[in-house]
């Protein structure tokens, strides 16, 4: 689709040039294009004409659509081409949405890209030419890898710029400049909506080969406990193992069952489950994410202490059934764990997995057949279901488990077996 939205911007950019105007590429698609990177979003900016000439112009392109009417902010139906017209903005509160927005098709390009977060969002690219304008040494910054703010006072009216100057830094393993570190510091982000906040950490952990650098940075900045409290409480030892098993976790999520998910799991690995409810509860209410990452809190420590004692199937059969996702969490444990041996143990562990799946896909006693047996639902079937469940695990075959089932209905059924 990159190629198609490519094209569309430059007949855009020939129509707007016709009228009198100038279009350039802008944001991320520009950043990305000079430093080797896919990006499938292109972002143009329309300079020189009015609203309605733009409008008029995209109306014989094809069928315009409006994301925003107040925000200048166009684009075409069937494609993924953002058309946006220069703007200015005006900070009306403490939150990342409190703004007042003023559209100005002729306000120039030095003064449009003076409203972006870093210097290397700011640079532009006209369509047509290939000119690359940089009125704030974007490239300078991008070669030293860095990432520098543009405008102090427009930098610090939106809050969230904080976590996306974080979450950069670990997409491309850049260092945030000095004095975006110590302006990041005076700000205040505490009234950020939280799904914003998730956002730029959902970017970290799974763009980046480091996520670790994106909690990093919010240290530097003194802005990781607002959020990420505890984190900031682990004891710098717990610290540091924390940070290398995420890092360990992100070069393993591309083999995950639910790769986000395992990510924020590796990201509270150091927490018990208390902790990390706390820690989730502050960020999302999305429950099966929640219920994911707990689970693998909750299984933790038995998989550490099945790591250090060796014990036998059974317990590892155990395990495996608890846990939401057996699979992940035989990786999050690889993340864990790759400096204590974990390669000489993997394949054991593996087949042991592999043995665990193959007894759940044997025939089990189920509820239809101890009510064919004339077994009355009650207290005493679910117990039986779950005493069968047990040998289930213990690879019993089917025969035999009913067997064993019946005779513990008839030793403990009180008037509620057969």
């Amino acid at each position: 689709m990159k190629n198609r939205d490519v094209e569309m911007a430059q007949r855009v950019a020939g129509a707007v040039a016709n009228a009198g105007g100038r279009v350039y590429y802008v944001g991320g698609f520009v950043r990305d294009r000079l430093l080797g990177l896919d990006n499938k979003d292109v972002d143009i900016e329309v300079h020189g004409v009015s609203v309605s000439t733009l409008e008029g112009i995209l109306d014989d392109l094809g069928e315009r659509t409006t994301m925003g009417v107040s925000f200048g902010i166009m684009g075409l139906r069937h494609y993924g081409l953002d058309i946006a017209m220069p703007r200015s903005e005006r900070a009306t509160g403490r939150g990342h949405k409190d703004f007042e927005v003023f559209v100005d098709p002729f306000i120039g390009p030095r003064k449009a890209a003076l409203r972006r977060d870093f210097t290397m969002n700011a640079l532009m690219q006209d369509v047509l030419t290939g000119e690359i304008l940089d009125f704030f040494g974007g490239q300078t910054d991008m070669a030293a890898r860095r990432i520098r703010h543009v405008n102090d006072t427009s930098f610090a009216e939106d809050p969230l710029r904080v976590f996306r100057a974080a979450q950069f830094a670990a997409r491309f393993g850049f260092e945030v400049a000095e004095e975006t570190t110590a302006l990041c510091a005076t700000m205040d982000v505490g009234a950020l909506a939280p799904e914003r906040v998730m956002g730029e950490l959902e970017k970290a952990l799974m763009k980046a080969d480091r996520p670790s650098i994106f909690f990093v940075e919010l240290k530097k900045m003194r802005r990781l406990g607002v959020w990420f409290g505890a984190l900031e409480a682990l004891p710098e030892a717990g610290w540091q193992r924390a940070m290398a098993a995420l890092d360990g976790a992100a070069a393993l999520r591309g083999r995950a069952q639910r790769p986000l998910s395992f990510m924020v799991a590796a990201a509270c690995a150091a927490f018990d489950a208390a902790v990390a409810e706390r820690f989730l509860s502050r960020l999302t209410n999305e429950v099966e994410l929640t219920r994911y990452v707990l689970n693998m809190c909750q299984c933790g420590p038995e998989l550490d202490a099945l790591l250090s004692d060796g014990a036998d199937t059974d317990r590892w059969m155990a395990l495996f059934d608890v846990s939401v996702c057996p699979e992940d969490l035989l990786l999050l444990g690889r993340a864990l764990h790759a400096a204590d041996g974990w390669d000489g143990k993997e394949a054991g562990l593996r087949a042991l997995l592999a043995l665990y799946r193959e007894r759940m896909a044997q025939p089990c006693v189920m509820g239809r057949d101890l009510v064919a047996a004339g077994v009355k639902p009650g207290r005493v079937m679910g117990e039986a279901l779950a005493y069968a469940h047990a040998f289930r695990l213990a690879g019993i075959p089917k025969a035999a488990q009913m067997e064993k089932v019946l005779a513990f209905i008839e030793a403990h059924g009180e008037g509620e077996g057969r």
